[in-house]
């Protein structure tokens, strides 16, 4: 067996930039451990292997995989997927199957190799849980217990299809020198996969709202660059307590420059009588390589 696949720099506009992505091409036929293992051969943060649909109106059915776990739904392969399937079927707008429901991706050609996509959230972000032990936060971040905390912003556990612990600290700074401490991760940060966003507000930063830093031991994932999952979730806490009744806010998030992998991530929320109604997810990516995988005996 012989398979195409494509290597290409998510939330990004450069190559050697931003979150590395594999697109394994005409998937159909593969068993779940043969995907999970070819997950586990190009060891980044996601692979992401492309299907028939099974809808007649759908362009492709999706299946996610880290190193080690299976995703229902994850952002950065979205964007690229459809980055992907814009530029081979030249459209402008891509209907993708994934586990947690069906994506609609607007994909606009900004090369040859090159695009940007942006889609609505499958399903809205939800709070899963609380989360108020600031001394075991602060010491698995390896940081003061007051630097825990933005503005209004406090801790909370969030989910749109993947759960995350939402973490906010005082700035950019105590962002930059977050430090580990492994053992005292699953007790702290208990719910899901263990998966935590550290995020803060950069006002004092002209190109982007957010900054954000992404650790996923339980995914496989020691630190990844972007995240759009999680920064779905965060839509969640960002929509209670955005100053709107009925309208609409976009943001830019940074993520990855701790890692000398910038990434750059649209963030869209729209409330409705101070309801989030939608929330979405998009960014740029560029195919950087391609190549066969060799799955004969």
């Amino acid at each position: 067996m012989k398979l195409n696949y494509l290597l290409l720099d998510v939330f990004t506009r450069e190559r050697l930039k931003g979150n590395q992505l594999a697109v394994v091409c005409k998937a159909d036929g593969l068993l779940d451990g043969e995907m999970q293992a070819i997950a586990r051969e190009f060891n980044l943060s996601e692979t992401i292997f492309i299907q028939k649909p099974h809808g007649e109106r759908n362009t492709a059915s999706v299946r996610i995989f880290t190193p080690t776990v299976e995703l229902p739904f994850a952002g950065h392969p979205t964007v690229g997927a459809a980055i992907v399937l814009g530029l081979q079927n030249k459209v402008t707008a891509v209907r993708i199957e994934e586990q947690i429901g069906l994506i609609t991706a607007l994909f606009e050609k900004t090369g040859k190799r090159s695009g940007e996509a942006r889609f609505s959230l499958p399903q809205l972000p939800v709070r899963v849980a609380s989360i108020n032990d600031r001394a075991g936060m602060a010491l698995a971040l390896g940081i003061e217990r007051d630097e825990i905390g933005c503005g209004v912003y406090q801790p909370a556990v969030f989910s749109a299809g993947v759960v995350f612990h939402l973490v906010p600290v005082r700035d950019a700074e105590v962002l930059k020198r977050l430090t580990l401490n492994m053992g005292q991760w699953n007790g702290v940060f208990p719910h899901g996969r263990n998966a935590v966003y550290v995020f803060t507000e950069t006002p004092g930063e002209k190109d982007n709202d957010l900054a954000a830093r992404m650790f996923a031991p339980g995914m496989g994932l020691s630190e990844d660059p972007g995240t759009g999952g999680a920064a779905a979730a965060l839509i969640g806490l960002l929509s209670e307590h955005v100053d709107i009744g009925t309208g609409q806010v976009d943001l830019v998030l940074r993520q990855g420059h701790e890692m000398g992998r910038p990434c750059r991530i649209t963030v869209q929320l729209r409330k409705e009588n101070e309801v989030l109604v939608h929330g979405g997810i998009g960014g740029h990516a560029v195919i950087v390589a391609e190549g066969v995988l060799d799955l004969d005996d």
